[in-house]
């Protein structure tokens, strides 16, 4: 059974989604949110808003939620390269294609990036566009 619960936030409102299990979706898009979902504040969602508050004031710099994004075996591949950036550090596409063993994969990986289903603890923002990564016309 998947819950979902929405918090009223600075930057907005913010929709927390889980499994029972784990987070299965974090963001502000609301249009994405609660399909098929019980509006129910676990203890997951509870806890994962806590720890995003933490980070948000700069007292926690990583998470330790359970997290199953849902996507393709690429996609999960991609998430996953995302959490290894350390906080307060970048790499770019084509460093996180060439993390998962794929180097010219840069713009599937900034598709993937762009498809992420849980922003903030699996850090898409970290993944920046450079000259290298552009195609040659």
């Amino acid at each position: 059974m998947k819950n979902v619960f929405y918090y009223e936030t600075s930057l907005g409102m913010l929709g927390i989604e889980d499994n029972g299990f784990a987070v299965i979706r974090l963001g502000f898009q609301m249009e994405k949110f609660g399909k098929n979902a019980d509006v129910s504040e676990t203890e997951l969602i509870k806890k994962t808003f806590n720890q995003l508050e933490e980070y948000f004031c700069g007292e926690r710099t990583a998470f330790n939620i359970p997290l199953a994004p849902e996507g393709t075996a690429f996609q999960k591949k991609v998430w996953e390269a995302l959490r290894q950036i350390p906080y307060g550090e970048t790499k770019t596409y084509g460093q996180v294609a060439a993390a998962i063993g794929n180097p010219k994969a840069c713009r599937a990986v900034g598709m993937a990036n762009n498809r992420n289903p849980i922003g903030i603890i699996i850090p898409c923002h970290r993944v920046i566009a450079s000259w290298w990564d552009m195609p040659e016309e």
